[in-house]
């Protein structure tokens, strides 16, 4: 930030403190326009109070009175022809702004048409690859401007990538991670699974939990792209992922850490990105970061010092929202506020600074810096090398043991998922847990919670007091395999005991099986080798029927089972390579360490608040 805005700020705040209008005599007539002798009397007055340049203090007035006239005679057009007029900002990683635009559109318009009028405007050949941002929201290109509540004389934020090139890199990157996080979370292999930060599973029913690890999946990756610095694709993920947790309940989301990380990284990416026209979204997603983080650590975080101590890494989280709480009220001229804020900051960033040759040590021994780091923050005054060892292997262990204690829960998770249940059949598994080994039998315990909505207190009363009913309501017995079928998948080479389990699960619905015979490999390698099995199956039938043929090929194609089965299998595998392909491109770049998040080097937390202690000062 240039000491021309730190001016800027100074002067808007002084002319609404005291209701000055530029747009209205003495300093603006609509017969001469704007008088100068007004305005230079007016640049005197405010440098001699402010102690700022006279030349300065004139262009800065100058600046804000051609602002608000324009700003008047878009209403004007608005009123007379409902055309909206636009402020449109260009951004990127480099410079922040580099175009300033003003873009006319109606209301009743689509997105894409506002995306393509800037496209035009910007002279880039796709609309597509424009992505507009208003009030914190990416524009939808199949709504209306009005649906979307977007308003006359607007600033939007607009993103493109920096050049051509580089804007439709951008943009297909984008839609790669969409489609990759979508199938990762789709796959019924479960793939990823939500755990707490003690590495215990989180369950909840399937469209929230869906709707969660979609967020969680864009949030990941949106970190990863904010340690390469490239803020424009951190904030459209950041941006996805938001629309992806507004599905989900409000309550939840505001009572875990993630929905407040989530608004505490976009707000920081407006900052990289050098943004300060979102200010009044970013001022509402730190308030929302704020209310969480009181709710989890405390009024004065003392809940979270009383559970892992003063040293904890999650200080800085803390530190970052002090900073952009300091950021946001500069800019809106609020200094005492800001200064209290950067100090507070300033204070957290010298306990949470760490040696630099015990950091050198720990990756010597062959710790990840991050976890080194981590470690060493943990550690009261920044401890020493044994201390911060100490903590790592007490933090692996204790993942290592939470993942233990809870893999009944989890396979038990799976079993539900895959059983195709409506989201109203469905059951928490750890309460099905709890129930079996308080001595009830599964079937009943999952019917019983059905009932209650998984009020464990509730299925207890019922399993007590209504158990023969429930038996009773038990469905059937499985119908046994179809022989045929059987028949056919062994040719396929699949083993015998699970595609009798496959049939049986499915009422011998030979599609069903066949997913969930795939399913349950456990690699890529399995899945290949199945198809190279069956494609060779289809060329030795294809010979036999074209021509002459060896008595093994003739064997093999009699054997063959029907073109549709095998035709099944083929799909479906292809479709579960795909899956675990973007699987592999959707961890590519992620840290496996699970505590990264919270792993903030700091340095450029400190640039800026030096920066803005120094505008302060002047």
């Amino acid at each position: 930030m240039s000491h021309l805005d730190n001016i800027f700020i100074h002067v808007r705040a002084r002319l609404q403190n005291e209701g000055v209008k530029l747009w209205e005599e003495p300093y603006y007539s609509e017969d001469l326009g704007s008088i100068e002798g007004a305005l230079e009397n007016l640049a005197k007055e405010y440098s001699r109070f402010l102690g700022f340049d006279l030349s300065r203090c004139k262009f800065i007035l100058t600046e804000l009175q051609e602002n608000a006239l324009r700003k008047l005679a878009a209403r004007r057009e608005f009123s007379a022809t409902g055309m909206a007029t636009f402020k449109v900002r260009r951004i990127d990683n480099r410079s922040g702004t580099t175009n300033m635009l003003d873009i006319k559109c109606d209301l009743n318009c689509l997105g894409s048409d506002l995306q393509a009028a800037i496209a035009e405007k910007l002279q880039l050949p796709d609309r597509n690859h424009v992505k507009c941002i208003a009030a914190g929201r990416m524009v939808a290109a199949n709504a209306t401007l009005a649906a979307q509540q977007l308003k006359n004389n607007q600033q939007l934020i607009v993103i493109v990538g920096d050049g051509n090139n580089r804007s439709e890199a951008l943009y297909e990157r984008i839609n790669r991670v969409k489609a990759d996080v979508e199938a990762v979370v789709s796959s019924q292999n479960r793939l990823v699974e939500m755990e707490d930060q003690n590495g215990s599973p989180v369950f909840l029913p399937p469209a929230e939990n869906r709707a969660l690890l979609i967020g969680l999946g864009f949030c990941e990756k949106a970190r990863a792209a904010m340690l390469r610095e490239d803020f424009e694709e951190a904030l459209l993920l950041l941006l996805e992922a938001d629309e992806s947790f507004a599905t989900c309940d409000s309550q939840f989301l505001e009572s875990v850490d993630n929905y407040a990380l989530l608004n505490l990284d976009i707000v920081w990416c407006y900052l990289c990105l050098k943004n300060v026209t979102q200010l009044p979204d970013a001022e509402r997603r730190l308030a929302v970061c704020g209310r969480n983080f009181r709710r989890s650590y405390g009024e004065s975080f003392e809940r979270l010092y009383s559970l892992k101590g003063k040293a904890c890494p999650e200080r800085a989280l803390i530190l970052r929202l002090q900073l952009l709480q300091g950021v946001v009220m500069f800019h809106q001229n609020r200094r005492d506020e800001a200064f209290e804020r950067f100090e507070a900051a300033n204070m957290l960033l010298r306990e949470l600074k760490v040696n630099a040759d015990q950091l050198a040590l720990l990756v010597e021994m062959g710790f990840e810096e991050r976890e080194a780091r981590l470690a060493l923050r943990s550690c009261q005054g920044n401890g020493n090398v044994e201390q911060a060892v100490q903590f790592i292997q007490e933090r692996r262990q204790q993942l290592k043991d939470a993942r233990k204690q809870s893999k009944a829960e989890r396979a038990l998770q799976r079993r539900l998922m895959r059983s195709n249940a409506n989201e109203s059949d469905w059951v928490n598994p750890r309460s099905v847990c709890t129930l079996t080994e308080m001595g009830f039998e599964r079937g009943l315990a999952t019917l019983a919670l059905q009932r209650s909505k998984n009020d464990v207190p509730k299925a207890v009363e019922l399993l007590q007091t209504e158990s023969e009913e429930l038996r009773a309501a038990l469905p059937q017995t499985r119908a046994s395999a179809d022989t045929a079928k059987l028949d056919h998948l062994l040719q396929l080479g699949f083993n015998e005991d699970n595609v009798r389990v496959a049939l049986e699960n499915s009422s011998n619905d030979i599609e069903r099986a066949i997913e969930c015979l795939l399913r349950a490999f456990q690699s890529e390698d399995e899945l290949k080798q199945t198809m190279e099995r069956v494609s060779r199956m289809i060329g030795a039938k294809g010979q036999d029927l074209d021509g002459p043929s060896t008595s093994s090929a003739s064997n093999q194609a009699q054997l063959a089972p029907p073109s549709p089965i095998i035709d099944a299998v083929l799909k479906r595998a292809r479709s579960e390579i795909e899956t675990y392909k973007a699987y592999e491109r959707f961890n590519s770049d992620l840290s496996q360490n699970d505590m990264d998040y919270l792993d903030l080097p700091l340095i450029q937390e400190e640039k800026i608040l030096e920066e803005y202690l120094n505008l302060l000062q002047q």
